[in-house]
């Protein structure tokens, strides 16, 4: 029985008594799941600016894609450990359903709050969809062989992250936003019927009665939602100091403490505190959180940036996103590939990381007038940075730990990100918005009150006349460009992190 610490063999021969027969149906339920979850996060970049010119709601623009965010990352460690207690493919199914919920519902709102709810349900299942789909490989996949799996579902949401702008902008300029939601409903019900059919896992051994940590799961939703709040609103909506924000830094404090007091008690703690005394988990897990945060602070904003700035159509804002998906795709299927030969993986992830901070920096020296070329150029670096590193912070943590808490540990790693992930949207978003409304009030004259901020549409803003339209151009730019910088010290802090992680050969064998 292999242990956190001890070392595998190297030999790239897995010996894999699993399931063999029914991977090739496993995986392609696996990639029907994940294509689906990744949708979700990105088909509502390209609408964005449609959608809250529409509900007239600029102001909770951020909790459009922080609410999906922030549900499903509540949600991981939830799934990951009642996955590893009870069995997979029951969550697999609860999770398309509310999934596909969600959808209905947000397709059908009418303002931006019942929006942000739909995207809260549809979260709740997004959350599961991603870490399950991971977590299955996990279960008939060596970790020697499992970095080209990992690298193809790597591919999968690079490729959702390219359709889903261009989908949600065709969608958006033809039959309407709501069809970036409502397209998930027959989607869902197609991954429905291919988990129920395809998904065929090995039997569980029966264990003895387990508890569910039901006060840790709720302590772990309530510590998350408080510093996610404290992220979005302080300093926008609210003051620092004002009552509101001081109170939910005060309930992220004391939950979180809370939480690792239940943890350390539980008899199946939803997030073992074991993970933490893992080294390469610790530093992957940091790692993941900031690079969270770059992804999702840039693909969250730059269509927004591209159709307001250059003019663009939502469409075409999708398809100038492609350069960034295309290197990340690229990228994460050979690298993928590379490790399961090789079975070395740290040089990559350090050099992946350094790529990203690099990309981070060029996007940072972006103007209104700067060619178009140069703005694909500068995406395309940040997804070769990102396609190097991401995938392999999952499969280091996976190989850190044997295989009955592979599910947890997928489930704490990917949480960590997704936490990345949120922050990076909330504020982003929410410094964006701010400085936005800050510019725009300063700088657009008395006479054109009626346009402000709440109501830019990319059309209005392309229908507008000189110098009314370079005011507007340049706010936007303004805005968004100099965030960037501020994250760069982020990648280079994941890349000394990096350094450090102890290259542990891949367990070439199922070993529970």
């Amino acid at each position: 029985m292999s242990t956190p610490d001890s070392p595998h063999s190297p030999s790239p021969a897995a010996e894999n008594p699993g399931p063999n027969a029914h991977l090739g149906l496993i995986f392609s339920a696996l990639i029907l799941t994940m294509l689906m979850a990744s949708l979700g996060q990105t088909v509502l970049a390209t609408a964005l600016p449609t959608i809250v010119g529409e509900l007239d709601g600029v102001q909770h623009m951020a909790w459009v894609i922080t609410a999906f965010i922030l549900a499903s990352t509540i949600m991981m460690p939830v799934y990951g450990k009642l996955g590893d207690m009870f069995g997979r493919k029951p969550l697999f199914l609860v999770a398309i359903v509310l999934f596909v919920i969600g959808s209905g519902a947000g397709g059908a709102a009418q303002s931006m709050g019942e929006l942000v709810a739909a995207r809260v349900v549809q979260g709740l299942g997004g959350g599961g969809l991603m870490i399950l789909s991971q977590a299955t490989i996990a279960d008939v996949v060596p970790a020697r062989e499992r970095g080209r799996y990992m690298g193809v579902m790597g591919g999968v949401f690079a490729f959702s992250s390219v359709a889903g702008p261009l989908l949600g902008g065709w969608l958006t300029d033809g039959p309407g936003w709501r069809w970036t939601l409502w397209m998930n409903v027959p989607l869902g019900l197609l991954s429905l019927v291919g988990v129920a059919v395809l998904l065929k896992l090995p039997a569980r051994q029966k264990q003895e009665r387990r508890r569910i940590d039901i006060a840790g799961m709720a302590l772990l939703g309530v510590a998350t939602s408080a510093i996610v709040l404290v992220a979005t609103w302080g300093g926008a909506e609210y003051e620092w100091t004002s009552p509101l924000i001081l109170g939910l830094a005060a309930a992220a404090v004391v939950t979180s403490l809370l939480f690792i007091w239940v943890q350390s008690r539980a008899k199946e703690p939803v997030m073992p505190l074991l993970l933490f005394r893992n080294r390469n988990f610790v530093l992957t897990m940091i790692a993941g959180l900031i690079t969270g945060v770059a992804m999702f602070g840039a693909m969250g904003y730059m269509p927004t940036y591209l159709q307001m700035v250059t003019g663009y159509s939502p469409a075409q804002a999708g398809l100038l996103m492609i350069p960034m998906m295309g290197t990340l795709l690229v990228a994460s299927v050979i690298v993928g590939r590379r490790v399961s030969i090789t079975g070395r993986y740290k040089a990559v992830m350090v050099t992946g990381t350094v790529i990203t901070a690099l990309g981070l920096g060029l996007l940072s020296t972006l103007s209104a007038d700067s060619p178009i070329v140069l703005e694909c150029l500068y995406l395309a670096v940040l997804g070769l940075g990102l396609g190097c590193s991401m995938q392999l912070l999952t499969l280091v943590a996976q190989n850190s730990f044997p295989l009955r808490l592979v599910g947890t540990a997928t489930a704490g790693q990917n949480y960590f990100r997704q936490v990345g992930a949120t922050l990076g949207s909330a504020v982003v978003g929410s410094l964006f918005a701010t400085r936005l409304r800050e510019l725009l009030t300063e700088r657009i004259p008395e006479a054109a009150g009626d346009v402000g901020a709440n109501s830019l549409t990319p059309q209005l803003v392309n229908a507008l006349d000189e110098p009314l339209h370079s005011v507007v151009v340049g706010s936007y730019n303004e805005a968004l460009i100099p965030l960037f910088l501020w994250m760069v010290p982020l990648a280079l802090l994941s890349t000394v992190l990096l350094l450090f992680v102890e290259e542990k050969p891949l367990a070439t064998t199922l070993d529970d």
